[in-house]
């Protein structure tokens, strides 16, 4: 489990293509903390770390992910967000995020204010009822706000640190990015359509309190 709080922003060295997938080597600081076997939320995408050097960590991305996600447009020189798994022992900040992506959407539009950004991203219509004035989204990993909702997209609005330290400072109109909606939406959105189905939903979530 994420946050959606980066860590880091990583630059890919090289893509390797495999059959049907590809091995993707990133160059970060976080190089020397990492070792195989961990996880690591790359754009928002959770991978597993298959090898290390001093300086970069190599990652295999599977067709299945290269297919829902946008891992597939990255090449060398592409800077990505980076986040390890959170901590149980550190307090919580961003929103739970899991970095199972759900789609993927566009960069619209980027409009600077002052020293702040506007960004609009496009969503495809099957994760519309996911999206909420004010609600939580990951987009490449980073937990940001809707900060206006409309037919087919969304606004956010950026900080200077957020665009300093994440790959929004390298992103352009038309350009892919992951989209993970709430978690908890998710949930609330499934138990309304089995509800709507004539399914029961179990009564631990139909009445906590047992009245």
């Amino acid at each position: 489990m994420f946050t959606g709080l980066i860590e880091a922003a990583g630059r890919v060295e090289r893509v390797e293509s495999m059959e049907g997938g590809v091995r993707l080597h990133v160059a970060t600081h976080l190089a020397p903390e990492l070792k195989v076997g961990d996880s690591i939320a790359t754009n928002g995408v959770c991978l597993t770390v298959v090898a290390t050097t001093a300086t970069t960590f190599a990652t295999e991305v599977s067709p299945q992910t290269l297919a829902v996600t946008s891992l597939g447009a990255l090449a060398a020189g592409s800077l990505v967000n980076l986040e390890r798994p959170l901590r149980a022992d550190t307090r919580l900040g961003g929103h739970f995020v899991l970095g199972h992506v759900d789609g993927t959407g566009r960069v619209v539009r980027v409009v600077q204010e002052g020293e702040f950004w506007r960004f609009t991203f496009s969503y495809p219509d099957d994760l519309g009822m996911l999206f909420i004035p004010k609600g939580s989204v990951a987009v490449d990993g980073i937990s940001l706000t809707v900060a206006d909702l409309r037919e087919g997209e969304f606004d956010v609005a950026i900080i200077p640190h957020t665009w300093e330290a994440t790959n929004l400072q390298a992103v352009r109109p038309g350009d892919p990015v992951n989209l993970e909606c709430d978690v908890l939406g998710k949930y609330v959105v499934r138990v309304a359509a089995l509800m709507e189905q004539g399914r029961r939903a179990p009564s631990a979530v139909v009445d906590p309190a047992g009245s």
